[in-house]
């Protein structure tokens, strides 16, 4: 029988992103292979989770592709990149609380890379006047990931509808939480 590894990578991400602590038997069960196959493709959880990272950042750069940074205004490519991050969300939430991809010196570059094409596009809709300028363009990143994180984890859960998921993250980043009073 021939294992799928990207079905696999798939099937962890789905799992760990449920449940973080998920051990290797588990996410072998969760991919209907035994554990000494699950093996064979990953020496250990460290090496699943950065084969996880990479998937991610693939994820990652094909939504940034995809929407288009540079057709239209900042906003409406920034709505575009969360739409196009939502099937990835738990993935990415699951990554960005994986303390081991962050340590020392062997973070990947794929990382800088993604920051500074999404702090790019803050900047351009600073400089166009779509965006606040009294925020720079990498806290303006880190809120970005933040949210979707914290959203991916909400519409898990249950506590939000899933629905409502792009439309929450958009609004909150650009409105901000501080309610506007009608004079």
């Amino acid at each position: 029988m021939t294992v799928d590894r990207e079905q696999v990578l798939r099937t962890a991400a789905a799992l760990l992103s449920r449940k973080a602590t998920a051990t290797m038997d588990e996410v072998a069960r969760a991919a209907g292979i035994g554990r000494a196959t699950l093996h064979r493709h990953f020496a250990g959880r460290d090496a699943l989770v950065k084969a996880l990272e990479a998937l991610g950042i693939q994820e990652f750069e094909a939504a940034i592709d995809a929407a288009r940074f540079d057709d239209g205004t900042a906003e409406e490519a920034l709505r575009r990149l969360i739409a196009g991050l939502e099937p990835v969300a738990g993935l990415l939430a699951f990554l960005v609380t994986e303390n081991q991809l962050f340590e020392g010196d062997q973070m990947n570059e794929g990382w800088d890379r993604l920051d500074a094409r999404v702090a790019a596009l803050f900047r351009r809709g600073q400089e166009r006047g779509e965006f606040r300028i009294d925020l720079t363009p990498v806290w303006l990143t880190e809120a970005l990931y933040g949210l979707i994180g914290t959203c991916a984890w909400a519409v898990q859960d249950g506590r939000v509808a899933g629905k409502d998921f792009q439309y929450m993250i958009t609004e909150l980043l650009l409105g901000g939480a501080r309610r506007s009073v009608e004079r």
